[in-house]
C-alpha cells in the first residue's frame, strides 16, 4: 500500500521533534494536521456561468479530488446577487491525498511564484493557517493554453494545534517557507 513521503516524516521525525520541543508525555498530544482546504471565489460567476465550470475543472485538476460549487446564503443587491447563486468552488482534502498535495504545494508550487520570499506567519489563534494565493497558475496541473481567467484562491491548513505557537511548528517542520523564522 501507497503511504505518501511527508506522511511517514511525519511519523518519524516530526512528531519526536514536536515531543521534544513542547515537553508531551504522549504522542497523542502532538498537534497533527487534520485537513487542507482549497477554496476560490469565483465573483464574476454571476455574469458569466462558464467561469465556475473552469473553475471546479481546475481546481479537480490540482487538487485530484472533485471540486465541489458553493452557493450564496443571502441576496445582495448592489452586487447583483440572489440566494442560492453558485459563487465559488472548495474541495477538502484529507489523509493520503492531503499529504500529497502539501508535498507538491511545498517543493513545486510556492517556489515558483515569481520573487518568492517565504510567506507570512499570521495564524488564526486556534493553531489554523490560511495561505492566500494570487494566481492559480503556479500549480503544474494546470495548462496555461487553457486558461479562462487567471483567478486567486485559498488554502487553509486546519491543524488540532491548541495554540498558534503550536500549529506554526508543525507547518514548519512539515517544511512551510515562512517568512522572518528559522527552519
Amino acid at each position: 500500500m501507497y503511504i505518501p513521503a511527508l506522511k511517514t516524516n511525519y511519523k518519524n521525525e516530526i512528531v519526536p521533534a514536536l515531543m521534544k520541543e513542547f515537553g508531551y508525555t504522549t504522542v497523542m498530544q502532538v498537534p497533527r494536521l487534520n485537513k487542507i482546504v482549497l477554496n476560490q471565489g469565483v465573483g464574476q460567476a454571476i455574469a458569466d456561468k462558464k467561469l465556475l465550470e473552469f473553475s471546479v475543472k481546475e481546481l479537480t485538476d490540482i487538487t485530484g479530488q472533485k471540486a465541489v460549487q458553493t452557493y450564496s446564503t443571502k441576496d445582495i443587491s448592489n452586487f447583483k446577487l440572489r440566494r442560492n447563486m453558485p459563487i465559488g468552488v472548495t474541495v477538502t482534502l484529507r489523509k493520503e491525498k492531503m499529504f500529497e498535495f502539501l508535498e507538491r504545494l511545498i517543493s513545486v508550487a510556492l517556489p515558483r511564484i515569481r520573487d518568492f520570499k517565504g510567506i507570512n506567519a499570521k495564524l488564526d489563534g486556534r493553531g489554523n493557517y490560511t495561505l492566500g494565493i494570487t494566481e492559480q497558475i503556479i500549480f503544474p496541473e494546470i495548462d496555461l493554453d487553457k486558461i479562462a481567467k487567471i483567478m486567486g484562491l485559498q488554502i487553509t491548513f486546519v491543524t488540532s494545534a491548541r495554540t498558534d505557537e503550536e500549529g506554526l511548528a508543525l507547518l514548519r517542520h512539515f517544511g512551510l517557507p515562512f517568512k522572518n523564522t528559522k527552519n
